[in-house]
């Protein structure tokens, strides 16, 4: 795939859903991310003249994502799941596990749809910086110039007054949620109700002092949105943020017909003595601005190239540039030095890495979007689950594809190749005493247990010795220094492996 400054945005977002459309249809290509076969032996090609998904070490790092993803739903017992990562303008992978509706044994797909909860917060955001970039309001203006209405107690008489820069930044000191039970009883309050009642609440610290996450100050600044506007907070957001992004599967509050449709069922967690709960839908009313957006992986990924596009291009699609950066910078340091906030964005550094994006948690749904700028690798995961924890999976993805990515786009000719006979060993092994996976990976046969948290920690690789027998090298406690023996059956399909002196049977 081409990608340079001649591509248009449009055409760079088409061309994007063009590859992500081929990865979810194309049966062979399927196959072979699944199965562990060596998508290509030679590369010589320029990396940006093919997918990089066709790269040989990214292949690689996506069937060990693949294997671990699918082993990992099923230990967990997760409704469902869908990932997708994108470099820059170009989708490179995404996938969907399990079901959206798990009574109607309705496969998930790619396209389903979920409510993305906290993500709501980021367009939120946009929307605030867009009215700044047109001289319509100012980030250290009081709350109380736009919504005259709000008289909630303040038991701090010398506190800084509560400005629009600290619902961005959760630092005013406002009560997690409005005076509702909402996230209990799921009922949200109506606008009405929020303006009625806010004068019962009281604020928890001073404004500008502590770090205190708000999904009612986001939703004031969604009223924020809507006053200085002086448009409906969701047709705000679809018009002036999603339409013209081409998030043409994401809308604010209560799904149209065609959206519904896609909508995945949401499970709550695991009881130990209970089946999961389904979730009901919840209209989240005036906590729209916070929490009341539907999107899906697609969508999201489109949006991360928006960023990483106008990161670098001088255009004004949606915000300007400068206006973005200043937004993914840190305005408020976390107490414990471990994230911050931009202004919508949430920021953390996880060993050489920043991380800009948002999660999201709502009744079943459990979603997070992350872009690492440096990188220019984006990740979206999505569950129905209420214990799904999507940060598990972004956070691999980040270990093992995001390199690989890098590495391929610098140096598009690898080092080694596989023995492609070693593609009829490539397989899901069984005994009594646990699963072992066979894979090709970095141009290596090697075995993992895809049902740990990182089964890169145990993983043996296999040097050949002679027919089907291989030299074991690893380490820890298992059979590393011995050998293995793949044992054929009549037909001359491999049936076990022997790692030392115990075997698994190959499953079918």
């Amino acid at each position: 795939m081409q990608n340079n400054t001649g591509i248009t945005s449009v055409t760079r977002i088409a061309i994007g859903h063009l590859v992500s459309f081929t990865h979810r249809t194309t049966g062979i290509t399927k196959q072979l991310v699944s199965f562990g076969v060596v998508l290509a032996c030679f590369w010589n090609a320029p990396a940006t003249g093919q997918n990089l998904a066709d790269h040989p070490e990214v292949a690689s790092q996506i069937k060990l994502m693949d294997a671990w993803i699918d082993a990992q739903i099923k230990e967990i017992d997760l409704p469902g799941l869908v990932i997708g990562i994108v470099h820059d303008q170009e989708v490179v992978w995404s996938k969907a596990y399990g079901h959206a509706d798990v009574e109607l044994a309705t496969p998930m797909q790619v396209d389903s749809i979920f409510r993305i909860a906290s993500h709501s917060k980021l367009f939120t955001s946009i929307a605030i910086l867009q009215l700044r970039e047109a001289g319509k309001l100012r980030l250290d203006d009081p709350i109380t110039d736009h919504l005259p209405w709000f008289d909630m107690e303040n038991p701090y008489p010398d506190a800084e007054p509560i400005r629009i820069s600290n619902l961005l930044t959760h630092s005013a000191g406002l009560p997690r949620e409005s005076n509702h039970p909402s996230w209990t009883e799921f009922e949200f309050p109506t606008r009405e109700d929020l303006r009625e009642t806010v004068s019962q609440q009281q604020t928890a610290y001073p404004s500008s002092t502590v770090w205190k996450y708000s999904n009612l100050g986001l939703s004031l600044a969604g009223a924020i949105v809507e006053t200085v506007s002086g448009r409906e907070y969701e047709e705000y957001v679809e018009t002036e943020i999603m339409a013209p992004l081409g998030m043409t599967s994401s809308s604010v509050g209560v799904p149209s017909a065609e959206h519904r449709a896609r909508l995945v069922t949401g499970y709550g967690r695991r009881w130990p003595d209970k089946p999961r709960d389904v979730m009901p839908f919840v209209d989240a009313r005036s906590f729209d601005p916070a929490t009341g957006l539907s999107s899906n992986v697609d969508d999201m990924l489109t949006f991360l190239s928006w960023q990483m596009r106008l990161r670098v291009e001088p255009t004004t699609q949606v915000l300007r540039a400068n206006t973005l950066r200043e937004m993914q910078r840190v305005h408020w340091l976390r107490e414990d030095w471990r994230g911050g906030n931009g202004w919508g964005f949430a920021i953390s550094h996880r060993e050489d890495r920043d991380l800009i994006g948002h999660g999201g948690s709502y009744p079943g749904n459990r979603t997070s979007t992350q872009l690492s700028p440096t990188e220019n690798v984006g990740v979206v995961v999505f569950t129905n689950g209420g214990d799904g924890n999507p940060g598990r999976y972004v956070n691999k993805a980040f270990e093992w594809l995001a390199p690989a990515i890098v590495r391929a786009t610098a140096s598009p000719t690898p080092t080694a190749t596989a023995d492609p006979s070693w593609t009829q060993y490539v397989g899901v092994y069984r005994s009594r005493g646990g699963e072992r996976q066979v894979m090709i990976l970095n141009e290596e046969l090697v075995v993992i247990s895809p049902r740990s948290d990182d089964p890169l920690a145990g993983k043996s690789t296999l040097r050949p010795l002679g027919e089907h027998t291989f030299k074991i090298e690893g380490t820890g406690g298992g059979p590393h220094g011995e050998l293995a023996r793949f044992e054929l059956d009549a037909d001359g399909n491999v049936r076990r492996l022997y790692m030392g002196v115990n075997y698994s049977e190959r499953v079918p």
